[in-house]
């Protein structure tokens, strides 16, 4: 027993090491975490804690945010952004906490033939469960439910939108494999996995038939998937990307090829797969150099963003508009608009929702707005509109689905920026050549 103890007590360390644990770094909220302790069905035998915002709306969005092995709810609530980022947008975050214990223990069980069933026992349930207390005790929204984690927690995120794509609406998996890669709890651990030993190889094909024949006849819609993975990960090998990115295309239909790339921060690359609509069904961001230590700061952020969740009623992220613009009515005169901005900062970033009002007689068609930022901002990344460049005197144009704005009607649309000190909004916009009033 002496000699299991400290070999648990050196795989801790290792864990810890390697990034499967994120170090906690204690935040403090308005809300508090709170342990639930009958939520329903567990034959996981999980636990559950779950972080309800102080401010929220009517029908709450929730967010499943699962650790790495070895770690807990309350531990991925401390090191990670999700809370702060409910504070910001409103939205319920349940914390689940692993006990199976394949590999090194406290895991997210992806590997067994029941967890591999929709509706067949152990964590998956277990985490249902979960959602169905949340809905029921807060009346949250369950059209807007998504599934983020980490490492483990990354794993079960592929897995839980997998088994369960009439549950969740998206889901961003840092550091995961893609589903059905675990033969089974031998598999697992590292350094003796097919899986995660470097070599797995499979096709599109073969990927996206294993999310298929989990639900055999399901034809509804399937969650968005955002992927993250460092460059320089060997514990959970940053070649599985790119199996993720061929499962997760191959399900939705698309082309391996991506739609768009670009670099929303100096270090992330980002591969965008969008469907014939404009609609981005997969993105994935590769990390460069980053080991096993995903999330990052800001990335909770860009998870958040992506499932739609700082501005609800929006259209999900879309690819550039087409390079011939479509066509413009005369600009309006001065005064013929009225804009209104939302901005909400934090130490070296801030998020600017802008509202445009057409105050004129006659509709737009096709728009661009023209603002400053104040110095020091940068655009990281936007929705509804596409912007350049993305400092100084920055263009927001229209994207396909957003091109009118009727008399007395309004479009939003919005960006993440960072920002060296000073996070004030821009002094003035112009909608098509004419000045705008601020309100």
């Amino acid at each position: 027993m002496r000699i299991r103890r400290k070999l648990l007590i050196a795989l801790a360390a290792s864990l810890v090491a390697a990034g499967l644990v994120v170090p906690t770094v204690g935040p403090a909220y308005a809300a508090s975490l709170t342990e639930v302790t009958s939520f329903g069905d567990n034959p996981g035998r999980m636990r559950m804690h779950v972080y309800v915002p102080d401010n929220r709306p009517a029908r709450p969005a929730v967010v499943v945010a699962m650790h790495g092995c070895g770690g807990s709810g309350p531990g991925f609530y401390s090191g990670s952004e999700f809370a702060s980022q409910a504070d910001r947008y409103g939205y319920i975050v349940i914390y689940p906490s692993a006990t199976q214990q394949a590999g090194f223990g406290n895991c997210f069980d992806t590997w067994s033939d029941a967890a591999k069933r929709r509706g067949g026992g152990s964590d998956p349930v277990s985490i249902i469960s979960m959602i169905r207390y949340v809905q029921q005790q807060y009346a949250a929204d369950p059209d807007r439910i998504y599934a983020t984690g980490s490492s483990s927690g990354g794993m079960m995120t592929n897995h839980m939108l997998a088994l369960y794509p009439d549950v969740f609406k998206a889901g961003a998996a840092f550091m995961g494999v893609p589903f059905n890669c675990f033969a089974n709890a031998a598999d697992y651990p590292p350094g003796s996995s097919q899986c995660t030993g470097g070599n797995m190889n499979r096709t599109p094909q073969q990927w996206g038939d294993a999310v298929r024949q989990v639900y055999p006849g399901y034809s509804g819609p399937r969650p968005r998937v955002q992927l993250w993975h460092g460059t320089n990960d060997t514990l959970v090998p940053y070649s599985l990307l790119q199996e993720a990115i061929e499962q997760w295309t191959n399900v939705f239909g698309l082309s391996q090829t991506p739609t768009s790339t670009d670099t929303p921060q100096a270090t992330w690359n980002r591969r965008r797969y969008a469907d014939s609509g404009g609609t981005v069904q997969v993105e994935a961001y590769s990390i460069q150099g980053a080991g096993h230590s995903l999330p990052s700061a800001g990335m909770a952020a860009s998870a958040i963003a992506f499932f739609g969740l700082t501005n609800p009623t929006t259209p999900p992220p879309t690819t550039p508009p087409p390079t011939t613009p479509p066509p413009t009515t005369p600009p309006p005169a001065s005064g013929a608009c009225r804009v209104t901005v939302d901005v909400n900062a934090w130490n070296t970033g801030l998020t600017e929702s802008i509202t445009v009002t057409n105050t004129g007689t006659s509709a737009v068609n096709g728009w661009s707005v023209v603002f400053t930022l104040p110095g020091g901002q940068t655009i990281t990344s936007g929705w509804n509109a596409t912007y350049s460049p993305s400092s100084g005197q920055v263009t927001a144009r229209n994207v396909g689905y957003n091109g009118g704005i009727p008399a007395n009607g309004s479009v939003s649309f919005g960006f993440q920026a960072t920002h060296t000190g000073n996070n004030a909004r821009p002094p003035s916009f112009a909608l098509n050549g004419a000045s705008c009033a601020v309100a």
